[in-house]
């Protein structure tokens, strides 16, 4: 009852608390975001609890695409191939992982100063879509980052490509 007592005044008093933290973002690099990998099957990430249900994907891509939600602290889709086994063939970030510390919300300017070999592509923002900003393999490429025009902020983020299904 006494050591009950005691840990009970700790922690009122702060002595045991422990400082709140957010999860640190994952990582994205040319192979995938975190523990989700190109490649990877659909079955393999469900059970390992990173992605969401199997549903429909972009119109676009035909009348078999498969993608499904990635699960937090990552957000954003993953996108399958055509057969099954359902593999990983692209994945969207829009939250919760960075490149080299370069995350959603960061200028091209802030891309470039970790990718000094980034190429910048603003033949989207005619049809009302983002600029992309692709890194190439000599910098860890195999990523493209959607930044927004108006903003000149980044909202997406791809490996290897961001899908367009607009």
């Amino acid at each position: 009852m006494r050591t009950r007592l005691a840990v009970s005044a700790l922690a009122l008093s702060g002595v045991l608390a422990v400082p709140a933290t957010a999860a640190a973002p994952k990582k994205i690099t040319n192979e995938g975001v975190g523990k989700v990998k190109l490649g990877a099957t659909h079955a393999s990430l469900r059970e390992q609890g990173l992605v969401g249900a199997l549903r429909p994907g972009c119109e676009l891509g035909g009348p078999g695409t498969r993608s499904a939600r990635l699960k937090p602290p990552l957000a954003g889709s993953v996108d399958y191939s055509l057969t099954n086994p359902r593999e990983v063939r692209a994945i969207t970030i829009s939250g919760g992982a960075k490149a080299k510390g370069v995350g959603i919300g960061a200028t091209i300017a802030q891309i470039k100063a970790k990718f000094p070999h980034a190429k910048v592509d603003h033949s989207l923002e005619d049809i009302g879509l983002f600029t992309i900003v692709r890194i190439p393999k000599r910098d860890g490429g195999r990523i493209m980052f959607g930044v927004n025009p108006d903003t000149k902020k980044t909202e997406r983020i791809g490996v290897p490509n961001i899908p367009i299904c607009e």
